[in-house]
C-alpha cells in the first residue's frame, strides 16, 4: 500500500488492509457493510481522487455533439456509497444524466440511496453476469473495484456488453495489479476481437496529491 499517505487513521488503515486481503464475495460484502457508515469520511480524509478523476475522464472523452437530446444513461458498477454520483452531480454533466448503480454491499447501497442522485440501486456481484440487457448504457464507470481481492479482469467484457455502440467504459485499475492481475491482457483481447477500441490506459493519481497508483482505462464500444 505504498501509494497511501504515511499518516492515516487506525480505522482507515485497518479497513484498507482487510480490503486488500479479501477472499470471496461473502467476506467482501461483510467488510463493506461494516465500513459503509464511515466510508465517505475515511475516503475524504485520505484525499481519494479516483471518483472525481473518473468523472473528468468521462467528460473529456464524451462526443462533443450527441445525436440525441436524451440524458446520458450511466451505470456506476461497484458504486459503493455513491462517491461517483456525488462527483457527477457537481460536474458539468449535472442534470444531463440518469444514473443507476450496482454493488455487492446492501450497506453501501443504503448510504448511496440517501444521496438522491441514483435512479436505481441494486445488489450485484460483478464476478457474475449483471442482469441488465446488452447496450443499456451510454457510459459504464467502475471506480475502486478493480483492485486486490475484489473483481477480476473478465468483468471488463461485461462492462463492454452493457455499453451501447460507441458508448464508453471508464474504469480505474489499481496500478500494481494492472499487468499481473490480467487487466492489460484482457483489454487487449477485447480490442483484438473487435469489441472495443482502447482510447487510453494512462497512469493517474488515486489520491489528490499523487500522480500514480492507478490506471484510468477508457474504452469505446465498437
Amino acid at each position: 500500500m505504498s501509494h497511501l499517505p504515511a499518516t492515516i487513521s487506525a480505522r482507515t488503515d485497518q479497513f484498507l488492509r482487510r480490503a486488500y486481503a479479501l477472499a470471496g464475495s461473502s467476506e467482501t460484502q461483510s467488510l463493506y457493510d461494516e465500513w459503509a457508515g464511515a466510508y465517505d469520511t475515511d475516503n475524504h480524509a485520505l484525499g481519494y481522487a479516483s471518483p472525481r478523476r473518473c468523472v473528468e475522464a468521462v467528460i473529456q472523452n464524451m462526443q462533443s455533439a450527441r445525436a440525441s437530446s436524451d440524458k446520458l444513461k450511466i451505470l456506476d458498477a461497484g458504486c459503493g456509497t455513491g462517491l461517483v454520483g456525488d462527483c457527477l452531480a457537481q460536474s458539468s454533466l449535472a442534470d444531463k444524466f440518469v444514473l443507476d448503480g450496482v454493488d455487492l454491499s446492501p450497506g453501501m447501497l443504503a448510504v448511496a440511496r440517501k444521496k438522491g442522485v441514483y435512479r436505481e440501486l441494486e445488489t450485484a456481484n460483478l464476478n457474475e453476469r449483471v442482469e441488465k440487457p446488452d447496450g443499456s448504457y451510454d457510459v459504464v464507470v467502475c471506480v475502486g473495484t478493480l483492485t486486490k481481492g475484489h473483481v477480476g479482469p473478465k468483468v471488463l467484457a461485461e462492462f463492454a456488453r452493457l455499453a451501447a455502440q460507441s458508448g464508453l467504459v471508464v474504469a480505474t485499475v489499481l496500478g500494481e495489479i494492472w499487468e499481473i492481475g490480467g487487466y492489460k491482457t484482457e483489454i487487449e483481447r477485447l480490442r483484438n476481437v473487435g469489441m472495443v477500441q482502447i482510447v487510453s490506459t494512462e497512469e493517474f493519481g488515486i489520491l489528490d496529491e499523487a500522480n500514480a497508483g492507478g490506471r484510468m482505462v477508457v474504452l469505446k464500444r465498437e
